[in-house]
């Protein structure tokens, strides 16, 4: 099924009025009669109304056939589509956004309920195309209505493409793979880890970007006045606790660095950016991560992720290096 099934036009026809079923309209008060008297009165030839050729029901087209019957004809020009009772709705509301009398913004909150409830896989932006309305607003809608429950682990786009609703145990999923799979093919790793070649493509980069940063060589240890040792990294790592930064922090630090420039508009930045997105997750979302991880797949994750906390640590100090290193203005 595509993002937005829609059954294609077939031949058109000319069909009697009694032969057209009322319509499942998304117009949750019904044909306008103002509207539809406008249009009998009108003498512009109107165009052919939508017909579904399964059940005679009208698709798109409700107040011309009313202005038909209100001109007193005996039949209408109709074209004919060819799908379910759901497609149809669909159809009926992306076609009535688009042209004719407009949905008010409750009958498309209405159509979105309904939208969500058939097809609760269907992605935020894909829904929104439909019902016109933005994908934002139509992510309020579905999380005040619960339509999946969390139950749905993909969502398929405008594109008709299947895509992970939790992006970042995707990566995840995919830097796993990855590491097993030596000499895979993007589509082999995409097709194990549940995502598309583009989201292994974009893992395996950043990961090959993470591994060329050069490793910072510690400090070697100088004896100190008392006889002990000063510098030595891996003493002070255990005697001295760093405050850790709450959820909240991390977020608001983000939305902070997503709006600088000089972040943003470099390819370098915007790299840090998605690789700083992947790992500031709330402690919620690693606890189930974790859960989630094979017994048989601990030993390797858990010296990945070793690995990529030494990788972040020595990228820590590099930075911070530099910023020592820089002239004082």
């Amino acid at each position: 099924m595509n993002a937005q099934p829609v059954a294609a036009a077939a031949e058109k026809a000319r069909i009697r009025l009694t032969d057209i079923a009322a319509s499942d309209s998304p117009r949750l008060s019904g044909v306008n009669d103002e509207h539809a008297r406008l249009l009998a009165n009108s003498d512009a030839v109107l165009p052919p109304i939508l017909v579904n050729r399964r059940t005679m029901r009208v698709v798109d087209g409700a107040h011309r056939l009313q202005a038909a019957k209100l001109r007193v004809q005996d039949a209408i020009d109709v074209d004919f589509c060819d799908c379910d009772e759901d497609e149809a709705f669909v159809l009926a509301v992306e076609k009535n956004v688009l042209h004719g009398l407009p949905l008010s913004r409750a009958e498309r909150t209405a159509a979105t309920e309904r939208i969500l409830g058939t097809y609760p896989d269907w992605s935020d932006r894909a829904i929104a195309t439909v019902v016109g309305l933005s994908h934002k607003t139509v992510g309020a809608i579905r999380r005040r209505s619960g339509s999946d429950a969390g139950q749905i682990t993909h969502r398929r786009g405008r594109d008709g493409r299947l895509r992970p609703v939790d992006g970042a145990a995707a990566r995840a999923r995919v830097s796993s793979v990855l590491a097993e799979s030596h000499g895979a093919s993007l589509r082999e790793i995409a097709r194990e880890a549940g995502v598309s070649p583009d989201t292994v493509r974009h893992v395996r980069n950043d990961a090959r970007r993470a591994e060329a940063l050069p490793a910072r060589p510690q400090p070697r240890a100088v004896p100190g006045p008392d006889g002990g040792h000063r510098g030595a990294p891996e003493r002070a790592s255990r005697s001295v606790r760093l405050p850790q930064a709450g959820p909240a922090d991390r977020s608001a630090v983000l939305r902070n660095l997503r709006s600088d420039p000089a972040l943003r508009f470099r390819e370098s930045g915007r790299v840090l950016l998605r690789l700083l997105d992947v790992y500031a997750l709330d402690p919620d979302d690693w606890a189930r991560i974790s859960r989630d991880v094979p017994a048989y797949r601990v030993a390797g994750i858990a010296q990945l992720a070793r690995e990529c906390g030494r990788i972040w640590q020595n990228f820590a100090a590099e930075v911070e290096q530099r910023q020592r290193d820089a002239p004082q203005t």
